[in-house]
Formats: C-alpha cells, structure tokens, sequence
C-alpha cells in the first residue's frame, strides 16, 4: 500500500438531543457570533430551527442568517455568504443542514480569505491558505460533508460542478443525531444510501494491492449502508438502522476507507458533468446510472478488486474472479432499483442527443483524460453512456 497521512480533526458530539447544546459547544470554543447557513425550510416545520435559534440565543451567542440553499448549491449563494460576513464578521460557520448546505458553508470559510472571485478555489486557480472554522449539525446521512475536506459546488453561470479539497474546511465539529433523519423522504434516504456506499466503493476500487486493514474497513462500512440502509428505507423511524448510516456516512468520506490507496474518484467526476449541467437531477441519481456503466467498462481491468466486493460484500459465491465481478455488478444494479433509484439516463430525461455534448464537456473536447485505473477518453465516455441509455 501507499504512504498517508491521515488527518481528522473534527470533533463528534453523537446523539439523541445533541443539536440543543449547540450553543454551549459553541461557547466552549470561545466563539461569539456565527453565521448560520439552511436549506429551505425544513429545518423549520421540523422544529429544528427554533431548537438552534433558542440554544444560541440563550447562551448570548449572535448571529446572522443565510437560507435557500439548494441541491448542487450554487456559487451565487457562496457570494452572497461571503458578502454578508465582510459587512458583519463572525467567527464561525454554522451549517445546519446535509451535503449542499455544508458545502456552501466550506466555500464561505474559504473565500472569505481570498482576494479572487471564490470559484477560483473550485477551478483550481487558486489554494487556500486560511479559513473560518466551520461546525456543522447533520440533517441527512450522505454526503459525508461533516467529517470530510470536500467542497463542491456548481458555477450558475457556467454550469461546471467541480470541487477541491482542503485541510482547513474539514468541520472543527459536528452534531450528528440520527432522529434529525427520521423525517428524510424515501427518496432521499435512497439517495443517501447511493453516496454514502459510492464514497466507500470507488476508493476500494483501486489499483494498489494489499490493503488490507483499509478493505476489511471498507467491507466493514459497505455491508452496514447495504443492510441498514434498506432497513431504514423500509422504517424511516428505525432509530438504530439511521444512527449506523449517519456514521456510515461521516467515516466513508473522511479518508479512512482510502487509506494507502490511489485516490481517483472517476465515476464522481463523470456525474458532476451530469447534476451540473443538469439541475434537477440530485447526484446521487446520477452515481446510481453510472456506477454500471462505468463498471462494465472496466472490470475486466481489475477482476480482483470487483469479485472481492461482490462476495464479500454482496455474498456471491462464483469461484471465477472475472464472472463474479461481472454478477457483482448486476446485482448491486438491481439493489439500486429496489430503493427506487434510476439506472439509465433516460430515467434521468437525458437523451441520447446529450451525450456527445456531455462527453466533450467532460473531456474538453477529447483533450484531457478523466483519471482512474484506467483512464477514460470521449470515445468510453460515450461508450459508458451507450451501455446505461
């Protein structure tokens, strides 16, 4: 395996009620004003709002608003963000929400510092060297934005989704209490169950062998989402199955399940191109559609690394390394349609007049390959696209 270094500094407060400490948590950094970042307006008929608003208020904490933040948040709400705590300055971001929210929260922090427009920082033009600390209070198990150095975000104008990493946006804590995903719509907990196994799987997907702490680790954390997941989907109130996938959620994305391995991530940046350009598709659905696709392109490449998933953690017994991977495959295809997730890309209302456009958007007109164990021009690209039509 690979050298690490493996850094997560973000500190847990895990349970029933825990969102009603905030305040105090908040206070025991010596924080004094935040910057409270939501969605619509779940977090309000859920009650959750007030809840924040009054642990905040009783421990003489200020703060200023930042609401409607959107599924593959925006760029322009990363601006406004910025705009309102150069005029009123905090000391800390506080996301009340899942992956989108988080997010935007994390672009803030960043570009608060920069003198450049903040999608520098998402284009790769520009490294940041500071940021606000950001705390964060879990509503969905997904995105894994809560332990995690990620940041994506969509350029409105442009429609480019594109992300970067950075030590200094993982979360200085975050609040995870799995009865605030009791009201997450099946779809979403769907969805959720795609990113948080997708975050998992494509590290273990990767060409550096004898991993082997880092795939048990994998394994471990696949299994839970799979069977948890289908329990939660079924009883949304199921307080166990929630709690295991919000930690599923949080400790798939933070780096431990990619220890020592290559980092590449091919079947994410083929669908940021995807909930890009298209808005209304969330991203987990387009992981969902591509994972075969993209899969059955390049088993054959790594048999080894795909049978293992498949029978260790989908339980197929084929004693041929290149058969399983292919059933393996097969087989998590249809546990996605059994949650009701998409497979195809017209599912998605993307048409095969689409995908020579998205293929060169994705390759820039065949002249970058996107990274992976193998490497992927415009002609597999639309070849991946063919096989998931």
């Amino acid at each position: 395996m690979n050298d690490f270094t493996f850094y997560s500094p973000t500190k847990v407060f895990f349970g029933k009620d825990k969102e009603k400490e905030i305040g105090k948590i908040i206070v025991d950094y010596n924080y004094k004003s935040v910057l409270l970042v939501y969605g619509q307006n779940s977090i309000k008929k859920t009650g959750l709002y007030d809840k924040v608003v009054k642990s905040l208020s009783d421990n003489n904490i200020n703060f200023i608003e930042l609401s409607g933040i959107e599924p593959n948040p925006k760029l322009s709400k990363v601006k406004e963000g910025i705009k309102l705590i150069k005029e009123e300055p905090v000391d800390l971001i506080l996301a009340v929400g899942g992956g989108s929210v988080i997010d935007t929260a994390k672009a803030i922090a960043a570009g608060y510092y920069i003198e450049e427009d903040p999608w520098h920082l998402n284009a790769h033009l520009v490294t940041p060297k500071k940021a606000l600390p950001v705390g964060t209070i879990l509503t969905i198990s997904a995105a894994g934005s809560e332990l995690s150095n990620s940041c994506v975000i969509t350029n409105d104008d442009t429609k480019v989704k594109s992300g970067f990493n950075s030590d200094l946006i993982r979360p200085l804590f975050s609040v995870l209490n799995p009865e605030l995903t009791f009201t997450v719509s099946k779809y979403q907990t769907a969805c959720g169950i795609v990113d948080i196994l997708m975050h998992t799987l494509e590290r273990f997907l990767n060409d550096i062998p004898c991993q082997y702490f880092t795939d048990e680790v994998a394994i471990g954390i696949m299994r839970t989402v799979l069977e948890c997941g289908k329990v939660a989907y079924n009883d949304p109130f199921n307080y166990d199955a929630r709690a295991a996938l919000m930690l599923a959620s949080s400790y798939s994305h933070n780096g431990l399940t990619g220890l020592g391995g290559n980092f590449y991530f091919t079947v994410h940046k083929l669908e940021h191109e995807i909930s890009g350009t298209f808005d209304e598709v969330a991203h987990a659905a387009g992981l969902s559609v591509l994972y075969s696709g993209w899969a059955l392109s390049v088993y054959d490449k790594l048999p080894y690394k795909f049978a293992k998933f498949a029978r260790r953690v989908l339980d197929i017994n084929i004693s041929d390394d290149l058969e399983c991977a292919k059933e393996g495959i097969y087989v998590l295809r249809e546990y996605f349609k059994s949650i009701g997730m998409p497979v195809t890309l017209s599912e998605l209302n993307i048409k095969e007049s689409d995908h020579l456009p998205m293929a060169n958007r994705i390759t820039k007109n065949d002249t970058v390959l996107v990274p992976g164990f193998v490497k992927i021009d415009k002609k597999m690209v639309l070849s991946i696209f063919d096989k998931i039509k």
